[in-house]
């Protein structure tokens, strides 16, 4: 497995709703990126579906399993094109019930399903909030681990696949548009930054553009180095955009950042708090 890996966050706008529609946007990016010699591509959050939906009703009617037309066709362009895809969508549970996951394909077929564990604002009125930590995937192109957007503001969250050995955190995203002081970035990226910062990985979070039933989004999308500094993104107002960066993920296996100093092995778990995933 080579340490460089051409990672790719396809920004694009996908319509609530409109499933042909979604996947034809989606297949014209994938492609896009992998011309460009792309070997790991990230697609926003729901980009399967669209975000914004009226109810949960409306989000059965979209919703689809991991055997459905979206993965279906991520599939078969994973093995066409000998890539990675991570891309969001929205998945119908057995018990009738929806969660906001990540899929992560390659040419092998679906190696991995996430459900968003932190709902952010009117998700939780409609998914299902996911249950297990975010998996690591052993992939020809690195060690992947799967989150999506608010899970991201949780420090502890992303600490857990950092343990496990993640190189870097695909993440798609949908944030939307908040106000924020002139010249500040928005503090989604600088959120980013940080994780990446204080675990020593990589992180690629594919933020979305448009507008959807009154909803603007930051059209965020960023690749951050194990430093936790941009490598490509975020553009401002930059609407259906392909950011590309060459990361080389052995960086994110030497945790040490100085000389006596360890990332993971300085941490004293017994000095945070009794129990939980963390100790």
């Amino acid at each position: 497995m080579s340490a460089y890996s051409l990672v790719a966050c396809c920004q694009i706008a996908p319509r609530v709703g409109d499933l042909a529609y979604n996947r034809r946007i989606g297949e014209r990016a994938i492609r896009d990126a992998a011309r460009h010699g792309a070997q790991i591509l990230v697609l926003p959050e729901l980009a399967q579906s669209g975000y914004v939906f009226h109810d949960l009703e409306e989000a059965r009617t979209l919703a689809e399993t991991r055997d459905g037309p979206a993965l279906q066709l991520w599939r078969a362009l994973a093995r066409e094109l000998g890539v990675v895809i991570v891309g969001g969508f929205c998945e119908r549970l057995e018990e009738g019930g929806v969660a906001n996951s990540a899929a992560l394909v390659d040419a092998s077929g679906v190696r991995s399903i996430y459900r968003k564990a932190h709902l952010w604002d009117g998700e939780n009125t409609i998914f299902s909030a996911g249950t297990e930590p975010p998996p690591v995937v052993d992939t020809a192109f690195g060690r992947i681990a799967l989150m999506i957007c608010y899970d991201l503001e949780f420090p502890e969250w992303v600490r857990l696949p950092a343990l496990a050995g993640a190189e870097l955190i695909c993440a798609p995203v949908n944030w939307p548009r908040a106000p924020r002081p002139p010249l500040e970035r928005p503090a989604e990226v600088v959120r980013v930054q940080a994780n990446a910062s204080v675990n020593r990985l990589f992180i690629a979070a594919c933020d979305r553009h448009g507008h959807e039933r009154g909803v603007d989004w930051v059209q965020g999308s960023v690749i951050v180095d194990s430093d936790g500094y941009p490598l490509a993104g975020p553009v401002e107002e930059g609407g259906e955009q392909l950011l590309l960066a060459t990361l080389n993920l052995a960086e994110a296996r030497d945790k040490r950042i100085s000389r006596h100093n360890h990332l993971h092995q300085d941490r004293r778990p017994g000095l945070y708090g009794e129990g939980g995933l963390l100790a």
